[in-house]
This record gives structure tokens, sequence and C-alpha cells, in this order.
């Protein structure tokens, strides 16, 4: 299983599944991260954590820990 937090920068992702359960899943897919939705790797910071991404047309910081639960291809 390959999840955002293995991607790198300058790639280009498609999500495949969202993990996770209640208010955390709720928050994800609230900002617009759902499935078959495409995702550019723009920075990650110098310790790994925020992730900074493009999404839907706009710029999105994720933790790690968010990012571990979205499943991509």
């Amino acid at each position: 299983m390959r999840t955002l937090k293995d991607a790198k920068i300058g790639e280009s992702v498609v999500v495949l599944k969202l993990h996770g359960e209640g208010a955390v899943r709720r928050r994800i897919m609230d900002m617009g991260i759902t499935k078959n939705v495409e995702v550019f790797i723009r920075k990650v910071a110098p310790l790994g954590d925020p992730i900074e991404v493009n999404v839907r047309g706009y710029e999105l910081s994720l933790r790690k820990a968010d990012a571990e639960m979205i499943e991509i291809y």
C-alpha cells in the first residue's frame, strides 16, 4: 500500500482510498481529498512535516499523520 506520505516532490498521484474513521476522515474529505482526485506534491518541509500539495486548484498543507491515511496510485 502506497500512501501520500510516500510520494515524492513534483509527483502527481491519484487518491485510491481514504483510511481512518469519523471526524478525521470527514475533515480530509472536506479539504477536497476524495477518491479519484489528482494530487500534486508541491513541497515537503525540511523535517518532513507538513506536506504541501495542490488539490482541486488550491494549495493545502497536510500533516504526515493525515497523509498516511490517504492511499494513492
